[in-house]
């Protein structure tokens, strides 16, 4: 593990007793959080995007508030619903934010997780898809936007136009950020989609589930298919080592307050039907850091992947979390090979 960062699922609402944590709690709380990991030398803070859900649905804007007030903490997604997405005007976002944080946003993007709407996608006026998830749609926003990305020539220019400099030929998307597609990654749930990341030359995020139980843990699922997506990346003759993200609930017990939270914690794989598919999903860890350390050391994709996400309670508020964060890059991390920003 070389890198590590947080995956907040941006939760706000109603939290009992009367309290209630609001879209802009929820952000500005964000914020803060980025600047003190980034303090701590953690290397990255990651959101998952969810429409029609109270959760964060408009990164770009956050991830930009982000790299202005840290210095070298990674910002990224995981995952943007690309059936959602106009791909040109993501092209632009994300370039805007690329240049911003001087290279770095890790784009995590994907067909996106299941939804509470049906077919939402088709409410912002992306229709016409023939699967019942969606899936073609979000293939071919994602082939554009590849596309604008890599500064191909997408519109004819008007030489007429009063605005220009005369010239003819295709005109690229504005701003640029040279190097953007090698910080892009594809959020994948099964070894088929896995392998497709390999080939068109683009970062892997593991997802929190796998569309596969045969009865092998999912540690051991993930691992074969990230090994999937590293062959394919190699047959495809693509240069250098892509990167390879998982996440995972982990939670080291060092205080009362975290046996309190997360002391009945620990678990099993579980099974489950995710879009109709019977899935795999992930354990939770918790434990005192020397246990953690043995238990993660044990987990065959975290030790094959170079980034581990781990999953926060964003609810909980910064203080807790932060400390949470903390204590794992206290007592755990550099057992499992990471140094930090400031190493």
């Amino acid at each position: 593990m070389q890198r590590f960062g947080t995956l907040s699922f941006g939760h706000y609402g109603p939290l009992g007793g009367g309290r209630q944590l609001t879209a802009g709690d929820s952000m500005l709380q964000a914020i803060d959080l980025a600047q003190g990991m980034d303090d701590l030398g953690v290397d990255g803070a990651y959101f998952r995007v969810h429409h029609f859900a109270r959760q964060q649905s408009s990164p770009m804007p956050l991830l930009a508030a982000i790299a202005a007030k840290t210095e070298r903490i990674e910002v990224g997604t995981g995952v943007i619903d690309m059936r959602y997405e106009n791909p040109l005007y993501l092209a632009e976002e994300a370039a805007s934010v690329d240049l911003i944080s001087g290279g770095r946003l890790a784009l995590g993007v994907s067909r996106g997780s299941p939804e509470t709407v049906v077919r939402g996608f088709e409410t912002f006026g992306y229709i016409g898809s023939s699967d019942p998830r969606g899936a073609d749609i979000a293939r071919e926003h994602f082939d554009l936007f590849l596309r604008a990305i890599d500064g191909e020539g997408l519109a004819e220019r008007d030489a007429a136009s009063p605005f220009g400099t005369g010239a003819t030929g295709m005109q690229r998307i504005e701003p640029h950020s040279p190097g953007l597609r090698s910080r892009v990654w594809w959020g994948a749930g099964n070894r088929d989609s896995a392998e497709w990341a390999g080939r068109i030359g683009v970062n892997l995020m593991s997802s929190t589930l796998l569309t596969s139980a045969d009865g092998r843990p999912f540690d051991i699922l993930q691992a074969e298919q990230i090994d999937a997506f590293r062959a394919a990346w190699r047959d495809a003759g693509h240069a250098g080592e892509p990167r390879v993200s998982v996440s995972r609930s982990i939670f080291p017990l060092v205080t009362a307050e975290d046996h309190l939270y997360f002391g009945g914690r620990q678990d099993g794989d579980q099974i489950g039907v995710i879009d109709g598919i019977r899935s795999t999903f992930g354990k939770t860890y918790a434990a005192e850091p020397d246990v953690l350390v043995e238990q993660l050391l044990g987990d065959a994709a975290i030790q094959s992947a170079d980034t581990l996400m781990l999953t926060i309670p964003s609810q909980l508020g910064v203080e807790f979390n932060l400390r949470v964060v903390e204590a794992f890059a206290t007592h755990v991390a550099p057992a499992l090979g990471w140094k930090g920003t400031r190493g």
